[in-house]
């Protein structure tokens, strides 16, 4: 038998407290599907379904409130016809320096909630030309380049196929033009450099950001079946001739609302 890691022993906890206290807050026992939703995606939750409760997330245990603009710190329970969904919106970044656990306590919350399946965006940049500012991309897979494991101890975890090939197709059938991409996580909050643009193209990477790597990986530890989405918000650094800015983020993310929502509408009643 695996012991493990003390560490990992009480994020656990910490999740199932916070889950018991949404279960409380909302009246629902269990949910079925988790939506972390990024930067500037606030928006597309009024389509996934009807609210059935909306909370601050410092309403449950151990979340800490939004540190950046665009993530609302909210978590709803919605009724997707009938499917339960929990949706995130907004999420705690590393470069915030509250530790790996504070990255990733949504989503151990979401899986000791009931959840099977997560949804991960976020607002990211974009190595691809042809991706203008608002082309969703769906994550293929990821490259960690934060130095960081959200994992601890000796808990080896396979990440093969990490982002669902299934529910990628069923992207897809939705939306048969949605591009893929790899997805490298940059621990932030400084925007990459040309120079770091120009190593990601050369690992293979082609999506740039501060998120969602690490909690996929906790997922995927959790047993949950995983979909991951960009919103390409801007050319990558040195690409455009122009400087970065977050209410770029921003506002692609609102431009794009309507076909984001209406996407993982139709995908979380047939996840």
């Amino acid at each position: 038998m695996v012991t493990q890691h003390p560490a990992t022993v009480e994020a656990q906890a910490r999740a199932q407290e916070a889950a018991a206290a949404l279960a409380e807050q909302t009246g629902v026992a269990s949910h079925a599907i988790a939506v972390v939703l990024g930067s500037g995606w606030e928006p597309a939750t009024d389509l996934l379904g009807t609210t059935r409760a909306a909370l601050t997330v410092t309403d449950l245990p151990h979340f800490a409130p939004p540190a950046v603009a665009g993530h609302a710190g909210q978590v709803r329970s919605i009724d997707a016809d009938g499917t339960p969904v929990l949706a995130f919106l907004g999420r705690t970044h590393l470069y915030e320096e509250r530790g790996v656990d504070a990255v990733t306590h949504a989503v151990r919350t979401a899986a000791a909630a009931g959840c099977r399946v997560i949804v991960l965006t976020n607002g990211c940049g974009g190595l691809d030309a042809s991706w203008s500012p608002g082309t969703p991309v769906l994550i293929a897979d990821h490259i960690n380049l934060t130095g960081m494991s959200p994992l601890h101890g000796a808990h080896f975890v396979d990440l093969t196929d990490l982002y669902s090939p299934r529910l990628r197709a069923l992207c897809r059938q939705v939306d048969p033009g949605l591009p893929e991409g790899v997805y490298a996580q940059f621990r932030g909050p400084m925007y990459e450099t040309p120079a770091e643009i120009e190593m990601v193209r050369a690992i293979g990477g082609t999506l740039v950001g501060m998120s969602t790597a690490m909690e996929a990986i906790v997922a995927r530890s959790l047993g949950m079946e995983i979909l991951g989405i960009s919103l390409v918000t801007n050319l990558a650094a040195g690409m455009s001739g122009k400087a970065l800015n977050h209410e770029e983020v921003l506002q692609a993310g609102r431009q794009a609302a309507a076909r984001m929502g209406g996407l993982l509408a139709q995908v979380l009643r047939q996840a």
